[in-house]
């Protein structure tokens, strides 16, 4: 039976503020709080609300069989925290119903995976407990910042214990193959791959609600028979995409959430079901492995990471952000963590971007690449001297390579007790279960001694009783 594997990222621009050189030193403040609040509080009415509510309802109408799933980036759940927590709380809602799996992600939404291998390990930590706290799953599957994967990306998922890795359907990768295969990573094959169906994650998307598009209007049944018209073996359909096309990139007046609650009907009608990836992963069996040596993703035509490192521009920025990683992991510092992550952010390189792109970009106060370089320059040259302040760079490699091992090894022994623990708790819980029966049981055992004993002594008094009345009788005979 084929199965649509479908899933939104949720995220969220942090929109910095015109920083200029004369401000670096004396102002350590880098965000455009009015812009932050006015677009998320703009994109919660006009999309993430009435999509969330038109997907509880879909959930709501059609039982078990539809499923869907999220993944939501930790400085996106910070925005939602603080200016549109009704979001928060109807995922939650969803979360409940049992039909919706939350996935693993970098907390940043940044390119630790390019930078950094700590770091990656550990921004990726830090988002699943947050998913944890809010919605009650630990992360199984992971998805990288705009689907970015290569060979060594997935072997970092799999030694974290990832069992599966959602990624980009990229012709440039799989040739001749298709997209509706389970995968595998070639470094590590235990770590299985779902690749995002290009052309019908783009039909919703990008084109729903072009009326130059050949296709335009896209109905609900015809969109199904497109999938139910694929060969018998291609069973898994991962349709992709960002939460604000349903709203945002697809106007609500384009009638896009009637097509989505028309879907499970069409689907059931046509023998096609829904799963979350965590089921795929589990149920299907991997094909063949998947070579990327190169990094790919979701963006543009070239689906790789040229969006963000593709002029010279960018990999500056990069270079000199990810120069400091392990002095802020050394410094430790709240304040600067929480600046580490909003800095790491894709999007800060996206604006420096110079390529032509089919997708809009909204540069915001940006005039040009250059001017989105000078700013963020402006602020990381800020950020760093803090770094320094707390961690001076004049610091020999050796000392730093040696607190850095220190760490590591402290963040191992730390995941060594918690698993111990965790292991002496279900031990507790085993034996006190155990403990339960048996009181239980000697509760039993009790009862019945206690019921057979006052049988007995009932018995004992009635032959008692008939033995003194037969000896009086036998008196009064006499």
């Amino acid at each position: 039976m084929k199965t649509i594997c479908l899933y939104f990222e949720i995220h969220q621009i942090v929109h910095l503020r015109r920083y200029r050189f004369f401000d670096i030193g004396t102002d350590h403040y880098y965000y455009d709080d009015y812009e932050n609040e006015r677009t998320i509080s703009d994109i919660a009415q006009r999309s993430y609300m009435p999509a969330l509510e038109t997907l509880l309802q879909m959930i709501r109408d059609n039982g078990k069989f539809f499923k869907v799933t999220f993944s939501l980036s930790g400085v996106g759940i910070e925005s939602l925290e603080q200016y549109a927590p009704e979001v928060i709380e109807k995922l939650q809602e969803l979360a409940e119903t049992g039909c919706v799996e939350f996935l693993a992600e970098p907390y940043s939404h940044g390119l630790s995976s390019l930078g950094n291998e700590e770091y990656f390990k550990q921004d990726v930590k830090k988002q699943s407990e947050k998913i944890k706290e809010y919605f009650g799953q630990t992360p199984k599957v992971l998805r990288n910042s705009s689907l970015i994967y290569n060979d060594d990306i997935g072997l970092m998922a799999h030694q974290m214990g990832f069992k599966g890795m959602l990624t980009e359907g990229a012709k440039h990768v799989l040739g001749w193959k298709s997209s509706h295969y389970l995968y595998h990573c070639a470094l590590a094959p235990k770590l299985k791959l779902l690749l995002r169906d290009v052309a019908l994650s783009d039909d919703i998307s990008l084109r729903f609600n072009n009326s130059e598009w050949n296709e335009y209007p896209l109905f609900a049944d015809r969109y199904m028979d497109k999938i139910a018209a694929l060969p018998d073996e291609e069973q898994m359909i991962g349709i992709f995409m960002n939460l604000s096309a349903l709203g945002i990139e697809q106007p609500l007046s384009s009638n896009i959430l009637e097509f989505f609650k028309a879907l499970p009907v069409c689907a059931k009608e046509r023998g096609i079901a829904f799963s979350t990836p965590s089921e795929v992963c589990m149920k299907m069996k991997s094909v063949a492995s998947l070579d990327v040596p190169y990094a790919l993703s979701w963006m543009d035509e070239e689906r790789d990471i040229s969006t963000w490192l593709g002029n010279p521009m960018q990999r500056e920025a990069f270079d000199k952000l990810y120069k400091v990683a392990d002095r802020v992991r050394i410094a430790n510092d709240p304040r600067i963590n929480q600046d580490w992550d909003y800095l790491q952010a894709s999007n800060n390189f996206r604006m420096m971007s110079t390529k032509r792109t089919n997708v809009g970009l909204d540069r915001g106060i940006y005039a040009s690449p250059f001017d989105a370089f000078t700013n963020y320059m402006n602020i990381l040259g800020d950020f760093i001297n803090r770094v320094n302040a707390l961690y001076p760079d004049e610091i020999d490699n050796e000392e730093l390579n040696g607190l850095l091992t220190t760490i590591r090894n402290q963040g191992e022994e730390i995941e060594m007790k918690d698993k111990e623990i965790s292991r002496l708790k279900a031990k507790v819980e085993k034996l006190e279960k155990e403990g339960d029966k048996l009181r239980s049981k000697s509760a039993k055992t009790s009862k019945t001694n206690k019921t057979a004993s006052a049988k007995k002594t009932s018995t004992t008094k009635k032959s008692t009783s008939v033995a003194s009345s037969k000896k009086t009788a036998s008196k009064k005979v006499e």
